[in-house]
């Protein structure tokens, strides 16, 4: 035997899938568009780091599913790489992110954009080529995101700027928004918009999986394309050290990946992000592995569409 023994021929890694390498007949085709904003953070860090964080993740995994028996090599993958964006303001980096992305999305049938901040999810919306009262934006956050614009924008008011833009908020749901977490002023912004809000506590009663999939069935009966904003704060502080917004009383990897499989299975959903990563706060790569983790899952979901 020659090549370290982790090099088995017979137990394909995913960051190879990422790198382009699947079935001839893949019936299938992922995006993947690093965008790795930073400057709009209300908690300074580097979450800018997080796309390669998620790629070099992705080496730890294989491309099978034991679960549902989908080899992820018949979803051909294509890794765009990362745009400049790290030292622009969200202001700044919109343009170029809404038209990159809007160049992306007809070239597969669901992009996953790997944060950088939740300030990417504004542009992200936008980039959907579609009229925003055609669009659906399900968050997975345990924070509202509805700050003032006052201070211009950031990772915590994305969700405030889709609705001045005009994404009408019969048209956002967000779920595992967490309590002590927000504020009563930003919880009356939601409902004066007409927002669907799910507690935590009523995601952990009813499974996370399962209100997600009810929401995104609802979303589709009234828009042509939703966008899925994965904050990885959503998980609970023990399993996502990473990620400075995360509190006690989130969600376990299992939760979110079951969730982010069933958002990759509806075929309204065109794009993903997974954002708030600032590695240099990881622990034993946790929040990086549960990243890597939840793209997989999406692609699998991806994978079963019909």
């Amino acid at each position: 035997m020659s090549g370290p023994l982790h090099a088995d021929p017979h137990w394909p890694r995913a960051h190879r899938w990422l790198a382009g390498d699947h079935a001839p007949e893949a019936a299938r085709r992922l995006a993947v568009l690093g965008a790795p904003s930073c400057r709009g953070s209300i908690t300074p860090g580097r979450c800018d780091l997080a796309p390669a964080a998620i790629r070099r993740a992705l080496e730890r995994y294989s491309t099978y599913d034991i679960a549902s028996g989908r080899d992820l090599s018949h979803v051909a993958a294509h890794d765009h790489g990362d745009l400049p964006i790290a030292p622009q303001s969200p202001a700044e980096s919109f343009e170029v992110l809404r038209q990159s992305i809007g160049r992306v999305i007809p070239t597969a049938d669901a992009l996953v954009l790997l944060g950088g901040d939740n300030s990417i999810t504004r542009a992200g919306v936008h980039g959907l080529r579609a009229p925003l009262n055609e669009c659906g934006l399900l968050t997975l956050d345990a924070h509202l995101d509805l700050r003032d614009l006052d201070a211009g924008l950031t990772n915590g008011n994305p969700v405030r700027a889709l609705l001045a833009d005009g994404l009408p908020g019969e048209n956002i749901v967000q779920i595992g928004i967490q309590s002590f977490a927000n504020s009563a002023d930003y919880a009356r912004v939601a409902r004066e918009a007409g927002i669907r809000v799910v507690t935590a506590e009523e995601a952990h009663r009813r499974g996370l999986a399962s209100v997600t999939a009810e929401q995104l069935e609802l979303l589709a009966s009234r828009v042509k394309a939703i966008y899925v904003d994965c904050d990885l704060d959503v998980l609970d502080r023990s399993f996502s050290p990473a990620t400075p917004g995360s509190r006690p009383g989130g969600f376990a990897p299992w939760e979110l990946r079951e969730a982010v499989r069933a958002a990759g299975e509806c075929p309204y959903v065109k794009i993903l992000d997974l954002v708030e990563m600032d590695p240099e706060r990881d622990v034993a790569d946790a929040t990086a592995l549960a990243a890597a983790a939840c793209l997989l899952e999406f692609a699998t979901g991806v994978a079963g569409r019909v």
